[in-house]
């Protein structure tokens, strides 16, 4: 088999539950016929116009050769850079994909200037900007961010004499209004198939065309997956999509469900496959006030080593010697398969999770909110208005002025924590130069261990994309903490009234906006000097 997975305990006990109603309603091979009933008559609609990934492996084999035949053609130009301008899934799965395969690829998923202008600047290990292709994947064309990534190369090229035309490779759905700027312009174009949501589109050229350009085999990984279909496509308790789903969606004999997923990577050769997990799940399954809760974990991570009753834990291995890890670690979920198998069960389980959960995993109602407030503030430019109080340089503003009656930083995070429920969650939320401050993604275990709680952490803007959905459309259960940094570099957006600086602001101002109408506290904590302040972060945190 190209995918297994092995389940022990309360789990095996909630899989043994939940499968014999998922083979007796033919939910696998009813989402392989593209059966849109699957998930209620209120999700058929979208349902129906959301199943391609179904087919995405003979659809994309065409794409192949084109892939191959255009990186040639860079690469005789002497163009070996590239660069990916994309969102959510249409950034994740590419990055997976090359990290696995070891090809270098530069994924912009920020608004931040400072990482912006990394990205155009290039280093000496991969090029500079005369040496670089930008990829530019969304499937309207309006995705603020990678419009105005787009914008900011082109110019950058145009102040080199190089014409952007030759520069930039479109990834969109055929007829978005992206398609017909972009042939206009004289971009090369791909297109994908538009029946395809975002965060289901790893295996089409959303995922293949930056991965193939960076070098990655995407002629293998259509072949890895082509191997798992029959697998997740038949009606049988050994379907490893169905027990996926089952362990990570299913109820045990009293109704009760755990609602959130512990991801770690034991030893697999997969790189980054837990980030790629997180989207796909938190953004199908968090909305109408349920969902699943992807927290992406370290082997030693506090929730490992002290499992919370409602988190299950499920570890990403490479062979079934791993597997013994099940005698030493009892009622987790273990999972093993080559890549092009991961994409392809996790897509089929996310779908049937839905339909356990009784909601539409194709849909993502609440990630539109999040950016209506952020165009609001764009066109409002509000001043942020002062601190609640500063503490060693970070600014600390909080949407409810009790939790900031303690004066110091530690005892705004000590209030925070005060409001998490029994099924309570933290997510960290880092909108800063992610090349320049990776230290921050280490917070997360620290704040982890002091809440006592699962905690999330995520890049923003990116987060947008994906997990938002699940905060605000999910349980009512998190609390949130934002992290900003005060720049001293920032870069205009051609052709717009705002800066990428103006445009971050705004997008954790929107959420942390949203997040607040629906009742969820949240913590801004902006580093005045970044570098320095950091260590002030970490030491609250402990």
């Amino acid at each position: 088999m190209s995918f297994e997975i092995h389940v022990s305990g309360h789990v095996k006990q909630v899989v043994d539950e939940t499968l014999p109603g998922l083979v007796e309603d033919l939910v696998a091979s009813g989402i392989t016929a593209g059966d849109a009933d699957l998930w209620g008559a209120e999700a058929s609609d979208e349902a129906s116009r959301r199943l391609g990934w179904v087919q995405a492996v003979s659809v994309s084999r065409p794409l192949v050769p084109e892939i191959e035949a255009l990186r040639d053609d860079l690469h005789a130009r002497g163009i070996t850079r590239v660069v990916l301008a994309g969102m959510g899934g249409s950034s994740l799965a590419p990055e997976v994909i090359a990290q696995t395969s070891g090809v270098p690829l530069v994924i912009l998923d920020s608004t931040s200037p400072g990482q912006v202008l990394a990205a155009i600047d290039g280093d000496t290990e991969t090029g500079g900007l005369a040496e670089t292709v930008l990829v530019v994947s969304s499937k309207s064309g309006s995705t603020v961010e990678t419009d105005s990534a787009r914008r900011a190369f082109a110019a950058a090229w145009s102040d080199l004499g190089i014409d952007p035309a030759d520069r930039i490779v479109v990834v969109t759905d055929p007829g978005s209004p992206l398609e017909a700027s972009a042939r206009e312009a004289g971009y090369r174009v791909f297109t994908a198939d538009a029946t395809v949501g975002g965060r289901y589109s790893a295996l089409t050229a959303f995922g293949l065309v930056p991965a193939g350009l960076a070098g990655a085999d995407v002629s293998e990984l259509l072949d890895e997956a082509e191997a798992t279909l029959l697998e997740v496509a038949i009606d049988d308790v050994r379907n490893p999509a169905l027990v996926l789903a089952a362990a990570i969606a299913g109820t045990d004999a009293s109704g009760s469900r755990r609602d959130k997923l512990g991801l770690v990577s034991d030893g697999t050769h997969i790189v980054g496959l837990p980030d790629w997990i997180e989207q796909l799940v938190a953004e199908s399954t968090g909305k109408a006030g349920t969902g699943i809760l992807p927290v992406v974990l370290l082997p030693v991570s506090p929730e490992v080593e002290q499992t919370p009753e409602d988190l299950q834990i499920l570890r990403i291995v490479d062979d079934a010697e791993h597997f013994r890890v099940l005698e030493q670690n009892p009622d987790e979920v273990l999972i093993s398969g080559s890549l092009g198998a991961q994409f392809v069960v996790w897509e089929y389980a996310t779908a049937i999770a839905g339909r356990l959960l009784g909601i539409n995993p194709f849909d993502q109602p609440d990630v539109e909110s999040a950016k209506e407030a952020t165009r609001g503030l764009l066109d409002a430019r509000p001043d942020a208005g002062a601190p609640a109080f500063v503490e060693s340089g970070v600014e600390i503003r909080v949407t409810d002025p009790a939790l900031a009656s303690s004066g110091t930083l530690e005892g705004v995070l000590d209030a925070l924590w005060a409001r998490l429920s029994p099924n309570g969650y933290v997510a960290i939320q880092a909108y800063v130069d992610r090349g320049a401050l990776p230290q921050l993604a280490g917070l997360r275990e620290l704040v982890a261990a002091d809440s006592g709680r699962p905690t999330t952490f995520g890049w923003g803007p990116r987060f947008l994309h994906s997990t938002g959905q699940f905060h605000k459309g999910g349980p009512a259960e998190g609390v949130f903490v934002q992290i900003l940094e005060s720049a001293d570099v920032d870069l205009e957006i051609p052709g717009r009234p705002f800066t990428f600086g103006e445009l971050i602001r705004a997008q954790a101002a929107g959420d942390a906006q949203v997040l607040a109408a629906h009742g969820r506290p949240v913590v801004t904590l902006t580093l005045t000097d970044p570098q320095v302040e950091v260590l002030a972060l970490f030491e609250a945190a402990q």
